[in-house]
């Protein structure tokens, strides 16, 4: 089996009102949609981390549309980071999860 190769990844972690609204679902949702691998989860500190990868193309219109965030959210700030291929270790081969809260 070959490792798939990813253009792009970024860890994404957004602020504001992002748990308890559905983010994390409608971030897999997306991220499936536009052929991305990776995962979310909640944080101890209210906010939602991401990591997401793919085309670059992809990875950007995904970074972009996090902002908006499903309705009910309310997303304060964004900060976003490249990455490196270890931090898709949490999916275990999976395209995109949830994980546990951190």
């Amino acid at each position: 089996m070959s490792e798939v190769k990813h253009e792009r990844i970024i860890r994404a972690v957004m602020r504001g009102r992002v748990q308890g609204v559905g983010y994390r679902a409608w971030t897999e949702r997306q991220a499936l949609a536009r052929g991305l691998f990776g995962w979310v989860r909640n944080r101890s500190d209210g906010s939602v981390e991401a990591v997401f990868a793919g085309e670059a193309d992809n990875v950007a219109a995904m970074a972009e549309s996090l902002m908006r965030g499903p309705p009910n959210s309310s997303v304060s700030g964004i900060d976003i980071v490249e990455e490196n291929a270890a931090a898709l270790n949490a999916t275990f081969g999976a395209r995109f999860v949830i994980l546990p809260d951190a």
